[in-house]
């Protein structure tokens, strides 16, 4: 498990920003941004005009201004001498005078020359918001080790929104030094690509939809895209009992290249499984269906405690160890050194699993309950946990099935300290059951989107909210976004435009390689009523643009995913009358309408590690690179589907590309390379495998974070009392198993609009499609058979009324 340290709070400790110069100003020249950046100009105090002593944490540390220049007579050196945590680094004056003016939107290309005695050493940015104030904003380039002058060149990425100025220096992470000199930085200039459109004005503005000719063989709710480019669905009994009884359990192997299906045997009941990409790319899964719930409703679902590794060279699962409990329904994470982290889901015996579960990297295996930290709460059902930049985990209040945990729904989980925080700003916190939740591009910028949803229990209309938290924030809080757009919704007779709040829940968002999120499918009521709306958020802006749509319902256990073409597929929708769409589409977006495509020529690795710089070549100039972790989705939920991005070095059709050197911004593993251009038009993706060496060389060095998140004024909660489990209802999918077959789900509630007697239920179940339910034993909790003749919404029950 990575240590999880608790950061202390950025310290500016010497801007010296005015007084007696004991020389002219050194200006910046006509192409150079930067002024004194050789550091010839004399300040006040032992600091060169615009430039600042900065840094954090407990270390000691010195900044010399030496004679050892690469040209005139200074340049700076920064070294540490003990490290415990933190950094010091000499950045840019963050004032009117001295830092550069830049503009949103544009990229900025950064030089210095330097030396170096530490591998922990980085080029580091803070970008000034004309609201906000100054704020870290990202870590560009690791430093290799230098005994001799060396250039290091970065472009920014694109400049965010209400940024007006930026500062940026050397960070020393490490002990040991870094010198530096020359400093330079250029805007870049705006390439020239004329508007070009290869399909029609509502392919090139909207996208297009294409459902494929072969359907889907399996009823796969788990959706896995595979570091060869194949796509595992995963069945089991495909939500159909008959299949369980009959030991029937099913996967199969997706091939985009040619469109065919391989069947997969399944050893269990993988149905509602959790499931995570291991560093190798194998994929873990974890638990399962053990058993159905009963006829009568008294005995809910059951968790299997088996684990499987699925492994794409073999097409093959493995038997790992049991896990501690049974989890159906439970959440997958992969931590930066590999680990997998699991919480909530039901146990052998129906109720609610508290056991925190962590499986080895090291050790390929789950670990005893007494290894892993505990905080003996109940999580619910596939909680959204989200790994964030200093290794702990943000619960962004995305679930399944009913009412959301205690407190404001949201919550920061030190896994070090076992403690959990509570984050407020999640709006109607219980009516978030199966929104769908997103790290957003980039993952440097620590922001999160959460979308509609609703609640199974009492059936509401789903909701078109969204909230957004910036985690770089010292006490983050969600805060409003933009509505979700609104489609239209069958409610029985065929499609009609959305009214009033209606939004949907079973959406689904997928990372898109131009640095934008699509948002898809969905449903307004528990399992019925089908919303058809598409649109694409930006980040930047902030904003919904509504797009083409998916012409095929996807509610319940349906999944979207990204392709490596750039491409994004669509399987499933599991309505409450137990029936299932075999069909598949797949999203050509905006982006592929909008000319050639760039192409990356020459990877000349593809294992990489940790600071790594990466060189790739491609045919024509470029924008920006991201790595995008595969989709391993389920229930509208992938909490480690991330969107990396990697400053460039370019000379040329040369691109160099700088990688993280902090794995908790990107968990070793398999990764999608796009390259994209200055119109947003992304590269096929070519595969990378990322893996350690650990992010930091020296052996006294944790992982290079700046701090964030670490004022939250949540209530703090310790771990509770230990216990074997939480009691839940057998309802808690939402299904009345009064009625009709285990595959079937009547909802224990109504929507509100349904009136409550036995006529109107009745209608709407027959708009619905729910056919002929039989009455299981004497009980009818509904008042769906009036006359009682074990048959529920007869003639008989619908006349007497």
């Amino acid at each position: 498990m990575n240590k999880y340290r608790r950061r202390t709070a950025l310290v500016g400790v010497g801007a010296l920003t005015a007084g007696l110069l004991l020389t002219a100003p050194q200006p910046a020249s006509a192409a150079n941004l930067i002024k004194n950046p050789g550091f010839e100009t004399a300040g006040t105090g032992d600091m060169p005009y615009c430039w600042e002593k900065s840094g954090w944490g407990d270390n000691d540390f010195t900044f010399t201004a030496t004679a050892d220049a690469h040209t005139g007579s200074k340049a700076m050196k920064v070294e540490l001498t003990r490290r415990a945590e933190g950094d010091r680094k000499a950045l840019i004056t963050e004032s009117a005078a001295c830092a550069p003016v830049v503009t949103p939107g544009k990229q900025y290309d950064l030089g210095l020359w330097y030396k170096t005695t530490t591998p922990d050493a980085s080029i580091t940015l803070f970008r000034h918001d004309a609201t906000a104030g100054w704020q870290y904003w990202t870590d560009l380039k690791t430093l290799d080790l230098a005994g001799d002058w060396t250039e290091a060149t970065v472009r920014t990425p694109e400049v965010p929104a209400g940024t007006d100025r930026i500062s940026w220096g050397v960070s020393v992470y490490g002990t040991g030094s870094a010198t530096t000199d020359d400093y330079t930085m250029d805007q870049v200039p705006d390439p020239v690509l004329p508007p070009e459109c290869t399909g029609t004005a509502e392919q090139c503005a909207d996208g297009r939809w294409d459902v494929l000719p072969t359907q889907n063989p399996v009823r796969s709710m788990h959706s896995v895209v595979l570091h060869n480019g194949k796509v595992l669905l995963i069945a089991g009994s495909g939500n159909d009992k008959s299949m369980f009884e009959a030991g029937t359990f099913t996967s199969a192997v997706y091939d985009p290249a040619n469109g065919s299906y391989k069947i997969v045997p399944t050893p269990k009941d993988m149905f509602c499984a959790g499931h995570v990409q291991l560093q190798d790319g194998r994929v873990l899964v974890m638990s399962g269906n053990k058993g159905y719930p009963t006829a009568d409703g008294r005995v809910g679902y059951q968790g299997y405690k088996d684990s499987y590794i699925f492994d794409p060279e073999t097409e093959t699962y493995t038997k790992t160890n049991d896990m501690n409990d049974g989890h159906w329904y439970p959440s997958a994470t992969i931590l930066g050194n590999g680990d997998v982290i699991s919480f909530g889901g039901l146990k052998e015996d129906s109720t609610g699993s508290v056991a925190a579960e962590l499986f080895s990297e090291a050790e390929q295996q789950w670990q005893p309950l007494w290894k892993v930290n505990q905080t003996w709460s109940y999580w619910g059902l596939y909680p959204s946990m989200i790994l964030m930049q200093d290794g702990r985990l943000f619960y962004s209040g995305s679930h399944v099935f009913g009412n959301n945990i205690p407190g404001t729904g949201s919550a920061i989980y030190d896994y070090d300290a076992n403690t959990t925080t509570q984050v407020p700003g999640l709006q109607r916190k219980d009516e978030r059951d199966q929104s769908a939740s997103v790290l957003l591009p980039p993952a440097q910028d620590q922001k999160v989107l959460t979308l509609g949803g609703g609640n199974i229990d009492s059936n509401p209309e789903a909701n078109r909210l969204t909230d957004i938290i910036d985690l770089k924030q010292p006490s983050p809080s969600y805060v409003a976004g933009p509505p979700i757009p609104q489609g239209t919704v069958d409610l029985g007779d065929g499609p009609v435009p959305q009214t009033g709040n209606q939004g949907k829940m079973y959406l689904s968002a997928v990372l898109l390689p131009d640095g934008k999120v699509l948002e898809t499918g969905g449903a307004l009521h528990n399992r019925a009523n089908p919303v058809y709306e598409t649109s694409i958020f930006d980040p930047e802006s902030e904003t919904f643009d509504p797009v083409a749509v998916d012409p095929e319902a996807r509610g319940y256990h349906s999944s979207a995913f990204l392709l490596p073409d750039g491409r994004v597929m669509t399987t499933g929708d599991n309505p409450g009358n137990g029936t299932w769409n075999h069909d598949v589409s797949v999203y050509s977006p905006p982006y592929l309408f909008k000319g050639p495509r760039p192409q990356i020529t020459s990877v000349i690795d593809t294992e990489w590690n940790y600071g790594d710089t990466q060189r790739i070549t491609v045919d024509r100039p470029i924008a920006k690179a991201e790595l995008i972790r595969p989709a391993a989705v389920t229930h509208s939920s992938d909490p480690n589907q991330r969107f990396v991005d990697l400053p460039l070095s370019v000379d040329g059709d040369n691109v160099d590309l700088n990688v993280t050197s902090n794995p908790n911004l990107a968990p070793p593993g398999w990764y999608m390379l796009f390259a994209v251009d200055a119109n947003g038009v992304p590269s096929v993706a070519k595969w990378v495998h990322l893996q350690g060496p650990q992010a930091l060389k020296a052996t006294d060095a944790s992982a290079h974070v700046h701090d964030f998140a670490d004022e939250p004024t949540g209530r703090v909660v310790k771990p509770g009392k230990k216990r074997t489990s939480q009691k839940v209802s057998p309802t808690i999918s939402g299904c009345d198993r009064h009625y009709g077959s285990i595959n079937v789900c009547v909802p224990t509630g109504f929507p509100a609009e349904v009136k409550k007697t036995t006529a109107a239920r009745c209608e709407w179940l027959k708009a619905n499609d729910y056919g002929r339910l039989k009455v299981n034993g004497k009980d009818d909790p509904l008042g769906l058979d009036r006359n009682r003749d074990g048959t529920a919404c007869g003639k008989g029950d619908v006349k007497r009324r």
